[in-house]
């Protein structure tokens, strides 16, 4: 049977996101923080039925909603599942000591002062050689907020350094996945698309670089007052500290350069970490299992307790003792709770042709190269917030602006750095984006928390609206073609 659909009006096609920002702004105020533990996710799946009321009015039935639910979750199964597994390696690096001694190594060299900017430029540089952030964040992040929290310094600022870092290092990493798929949708090449980004993406970092500089001038003076001397000598009676446990991370950063898939990268990690609890913390997973004697089935049942549930290990040391807990597996399942009832509004909205209509008029308002990127830039953050996931933020602008782009005579690379500048980086910032509410779940930091800090993720939207406005490395379509056949020429004399 055909169905016959009604195109959305402009009101329509806002009805869904004006309930949508409504209802979470209540809740957010009575809620606060707590919004993220069910609260927000409630709100999630009232929106998605008003917008399948919406949908039902358009002519759409319940089978055609629900497929593009299906196809929405879906989308986003990877990430899920790389969750879940993040849960599981978090559990097992702590277990078997190497998270405590990233701590423990990291108290022993970093500076209070400087360690914001330190934690920006080595999650930059992590993120560069394994080309992605979200790794980057569940692996040195982890250990970093646990420093950072060690020296006193506010994990909102420590979690916005480590996030500056990896987001940065992912997109100009040629190994990942989004600066992949940018260049894919509009019609250039990566290292032309990588090449034009730093542009834009150098001062961007640099600015977030000094503003981190700044703060630790401003408040790694207070925190030099806590001893660290205990801090140290806890973790140090709890656990076996010794370099071999490096080997795991290496080698997890190793699987990700050689290009082995996400998925089977972290759970390997995992089941090392799981290993190497065995091999070097051997009392610890016995404690963690609760049995009264060593045996084989103790050792399994530490280890996959450290992979599923609620481990703790304690010191006597307070601030150790809270840096030392871990919920694998168990504790991300309220991040894919808030992941599936964002997908099933952002299903909905796309299913029926609502977000495609948002976005059909705001072209409609272009008149200029500057509001052109602009509407990309502001484009790509509404689908973020409405579809919830960073991937249709790069994909959808980019179908639909590409033609736009062209018939203004600007190059393709103009448009895919303006995805990445928008439409990467401010995933995170939305807590109920894939990539907010990882973040939030790895790093144990809201997004409100560290939202006001993620210097380079809130800069790099203004630095690409400002190049397009003040003219600043504006690539035309001739231009580009005109060094493509002189290329050409070059290579075929």
């Amino acid at each position: 049977m055909t169905y016959k659909y009604s195109k959305p009006t402009l009101f329509q096609a806002f009805v869904p996101i004006i309930f949508l920002i409504i209802a979470l702004f209540i809740n957010v105020r009575i809620f606060g923080d707590a919004s993220l533990d069910g609260s927000n996710q409630i709100i999630l799946m009232l929106s998605a039925a008003v917008a399948s009321l919406v949908a039902f009015r358009l002519g759409f039935n319940w089978r055609e909603i629900r497929s593009g639910i299906v196809k929405s979750i879906s989308s986003a199964m990877s990430s899920i599942i790389i969750l879940l597994l993040i849960g599981s390696l978090a559990g097992t690096w702590l277990l078997s000591g190497i998270v405590p001694a990233m701590i423990y190594y990291g108290l022993m060299i970093l500076n209070p002062t400087i360690f914001l900017f330190a934690a920006c430029v080595v999650c930059a540089i992590v993120a560069v050689a394994t080309g992605s952030s979200w790794t980057t964040a569940a692996t040195v992040g982890i250990a970093l907020v646990g420093i950072g929290t060690a020296l006193g310094l506010n994990p909102g600022m420590v979690a916005g350094a480590i996030i500056s870092g990896s987001y940065f290092g992912d997109k100009m990493s040629p190994l990942s996945d989004t600066t992949n798929l940018a260049p894919a949708m509009v019609g250039t090449d990566l290292f032309t698309h990588i090449r034009y980004m730093a542009y834009t993406t150098v001062p961007s970092i640099s600015i977030s670089l000094v503003l981190f500089l700044i703060l630790g001038f401003m408040y790694g003076g207070d925190a030099q007052v806590m001893d660290t001397d205990k801090i140290l000598a806890a973790i140090d009676g709890a656990f076996n500290i010794n370099g071999w446990l490096f080997i795991v991370p290496v080698i997890v950063v190793f699987l990700i350069i050689k290009k082995i898939p996400a998925i089977p990268s972290i759970l390997s990690g995992a089941l090392l970490g799981g290993l190497f609890a065995l091999i070097f913390q051997p009392d610890v997973v016995h404690v963690v299992s609760g049995y009264e004697q060593h045996s084989w089935e103790s050792s399994y049942v530490g280890v996959m307790m450290a992979m599923y549930g609620d481990i703790s290990i304690v010191t006597g040391n307070a601030i150790v003792d809270d840096l030392l807990s871990s919920s694998g597996m168990y504790g991300m399942l309220g991040t894919v709770w808030l992941i599936i009832s964002a997908m099933i509004f952002g299903g909905v909205m796309e299913a029926s042709g609502m977000l495609k209509r948002i976005a059909e008029a705001v072209i409609t308002l272009v008149n200029s190269t500057g509001s052109l990127i602009a509407s990309t830039v502001g484009t790509c953050v509404f689908f973020n917030v409405t579809a919830s996931d960073q991937y249709l933020a790069i994909v959808v602008p980019g179908r639909m602006y590409t033609d736009t782009y062209k018939e203004k005579g600007l190059a393709p690379e103009n448009l895919s750095r303006t995805l990445e500048d928008s439409g990467t980086v401010t995933s995170v910032l939305v807590p109920w984006n894939t990539c907010g509410a990882y973040h939030a779940n790895v790093l144990g930091v809201s997004t409100f928390a560290y939202f006001p800090f993620a210097f380079f993720n809130l800069i790099s939207p203004f630095m690409t609206i400002f190049y397009a406005y003040a003219g600043i490395k504006i690539r035309s379509l001739a231009e580009a073609k005109g060094k493509e056949s002189t290329e050409d020429d070059f290579d075929n004399p």
